[in-house]
């Protein structure tokens, strides 16, 4: 599997680390009636099949943050946006 890079272009995955669903909401506060909501964010994931936004750091290149579109089933990439756009425009 290869992803573009929008910094280094195309590059092969083993460059970069998959840490996981990029549609997941970080909790606002740190108030401890939230240590529930902060536990089902950091330790609860789904294992999804097929398409979805996954935070990809690319740690052998750039290190750059991306959110990859991706099919976990097929390995299929649809897009790759920087982190930071994505979490602005809320899309690959």
């Amino acid at each position: 599997m290869r992803i573009k890079c929008p910094y280094c272009g195309e590059r092969p995955n083993e460059e970069f680390t998959c840490l996981g669903d990029a549609s997941l909401k970080r909790p606002t506060s740190n108030e401890p009636d939230t240590m529930d909501e902060w536990f089902d964010y950091v330790y609860i994931r789904d294992n999804l099949k097929g398409r979805m936004h996954e935070h990809w750091h690319h740690s052998g290149g750039c290190r750059s943050w991306l959110v990859v579109d991706r099919d976990t089933e097929t390995h299929e990439i649809f897009g790759v946006t920087t982190a930071r756009d994505y979490n602005a425009k809320g899309k690959v």
